[in-house]
């Protein structure tokens, strides 16, 4: 996790947040950058910007995933 920005990272912490409450489905949608908790962090063009694209976005949420998927094992 060293390598996002603080940003990126409060990103990251809503989403397990959106996780724990609403179930994987709903992290995996970028829309999801449109609502609360993310709106108040930028834009969804601004939060994607922050991980260095949508490619690098959706990376860091399969590496969410990745990470979740281990936990729960």
């Amino acid at each position: 996790m060293k390598k996002y920005s603080e940003k990126a990272k409060k990103v990251l912490d809503a989403l397990l947040d959106k996780y724990a409450d609403e179930g994987l489905q709903h992290i995996e949608d970028i829309n999801i950058l449109k609502v609360q908790p993310f709106a108040h962090l930028g834009s969804p063009v601004e939060i994607v910007k922050e991980f260095g694209g949508r490619d690098k976005y959706l990376q860091a949420i399969e590496m969410l995933e990745k990470l979740i998927y281990e936990y729960k094992q």
